[in-house]
């Protein structure tokens, strides 16, 4: 069975735009794949390395661990585990950079958009590296597939390239003549895999823009959510025919509302202005809702069972530590120490 690497930075709690970008496709890619998931909270520190952040991913994981249950990961066909508590991963980390320059880093243009994004004038020497550290993750668990959205292909790509020169330059007589110890992964983009817009209509769904709908939401916190959100700017009467293309209220009725029959009837009378905001935003909470109720209903339960979390982490972190160590056990036979 092909193994796959995936995972999460842990900032807290996950949203509808996660839901939609990444979390369906890996419900549906457990079936088929050895699938392991990081919890990323080294990658954390490449941009909020202050002490107060720190403090705060102990919690973010329990949040992110308990939105991963709720939505449908099995931890009998996922390996969860916290990085920080693969401490090979640093050492892979570090010996890949000696493999890959800092002008071939200086070209990915995620780069340029973190630094852009949020006014970064000279990065620090773990922000250009990150996506070497990346690198390590991925391949230190020797992953064939890594599902990614389209911003992050060219990662792969340098995980290729680095797969590549290692084997290359240390062919491993442990696996036989020409050996190699690395597979050159391929980036899994999901056709279905969507950035969702945020409910101001303006950016794509974020935390730190305040525009979210957090699958932790209660019923009364989703409604109020769902009425103040930006519809069609140039509708200022409910009589007025309005516009269904690309209006965020409709991107979600298509998205979670299951009654395409009212959908279809929604769109056709807000097209005429025989239909109101109200009406559409109403039946959009409760789409919404009816969505979340079951998510909403395993997460309680999973959170009345904080021993469980614990031993899931426990048990993945393991998993994964045996699989480090092999790895660099190969690594370290093949480069000759």
């Amino acid at each position: 069975m092909k193994r796959i690497l995936t995972g999460d930075r842990p900032t807290g709690k996950l949203h509808l735009g996660h839901y939609v970008g990444t979390l369906k496709n890996r419900i549906a890619l457990q079936n088929e794949y050895e699938t392991f998931i990081i919890l990323a909270d080294l990658h954390t520190l490449t941009t909020k390395p202050e002490k107060e952040n720190i403090q705060k991913l102990n919690e973010n994981i329990r949040q992110l661990m308990l939105d991963y249950l709720a939505c449908g990961l099995d931890p009998k066909k996922v390996i969860f585990y916290r990085q920080s508590q693969v401490p090979e991963v640093a050492y892979l980390s570090l010996l890949f950079s000696m493999l890959v320059t800092t002008s071939r880093l200086e070209r990915l243009p995620t780069l340029k958009d973190v630094m852009r994004d949020l006014k970064i004038d000279n990065a620090s020497l773990g922000l250009l590296s990150y996506p070497v550290l990346q690198s390590a993750d991925i391949l230190m668990v020797r992953a064939n597939l890594v599902p990614v959205g389209k911003d992050q292909e060219s990662h792969i790509e340098l995980t290729r390239e680095i797969a590549n020169k290692f084997n290359k330059m240390y062919p491993s007589t442990a696996l036989g003549t020409g050996g190699e110890v690395f597979p050159e992964p391929e980036a899994l983009i999901g056709n279905e895999a969507i950035t969702l817009i945020g409910t101001d209509g303006k950016a794509k769904m974020s935390k730190s823009l305040g525009n979210c709908i957090y699958l932790s939401d209660s019923a009364e916190e989703v409604k109020k959510k769902v009425m103040g959100m930006y519809t069609d700017p140039n509708r200022v009467h409910g009589n007025e025919p309005g516009q269904v293309e690309g209006n965020p209220v409709f991107i979600y009725h298509d998205l979670f509302n299951t009654n395409k029959d009212e959908v279809a009837d929604l769109k056709e009378r807000y097209q005429k202005g025989t239909v109101k905001d109200v009406e559409v935003k109403e039946k959009l909470a409760i789409a919404i809702n009816n969505f979340l109720e079951p998510i909403r209903t395993k997460r309680t339960e999973f959170e009345n069972k904080p021993e469980l979390i614990d031993q899931i982490l426990l048990d993945g972190t393991a998993r994964a530590r045996a699989e480090a160590q092999e790895t660099l056990k190969l690594v370290k036979e093949a480069m000759g120490f």
